[in-house]
């Protein structure tokens, strides 16, 4: 039971950490860092609707609607109708939201290359394979 509870508190942590880090990335550039999350999904997975990308990011489409919408003004999202599907509304990053998503995925690439410096290639992967199996139960 000890090691479990280890576990516990170095998962959070490095939570803790990762969040702190986050939210001094995001600091000063005018940015929420929700809307950095939505540049982030809209980056990894494209065009989405409104109600994958809101459970992406554990919202109420209300929610992210909000959201959208100082998104839209602020040029890095734009919404545009589904091809298939003419009640569904997609949303897609902009150049400009291209471009942010670009720069914040190579401050996440500098931070990871950081953070397993000291860890062999072997470390690597195991911590990759643990995070992937991690990952695959939420």
């Amino acid at each position: 039971m000890k090691d479990i509870e280890q576990l516990n508190h170095a998962i959070i942590e490095f939570y803790e950490k990762l969040s702190s880090w986050e939210q001094s990335v995001v600091r000063g550039k005018g940015f929420s860092l929700p809307q950095i999350h939505v540049v982030e999904i809209l980056g990894a997975h494209g065009a989405m609707r409104m109600k994958e990308l809101a459970d992406k990011i554990g919202v109420t489409t209300g929610t992210l609607t909000v959201q959208v919408d100082k998104m839209v003004k602020l040029g890095l999202l734009v919404r545009r109708p589904h091809e298939s599907d003419r009640r569904s509304i997609l949303v897609e990053l902009t150049a400009e939201g291209e471009a942010l998503y670009r720069e914040h995925d190579q401050l996440h690439l500098s931070l990871t290359q950081d953070i397993t410096a000291k860890l062999s290639a072997e470390e690597c992967q195991q911590l990759l394979a643990s995070l992937t199996q991690i990952n695959q139960e939420f």
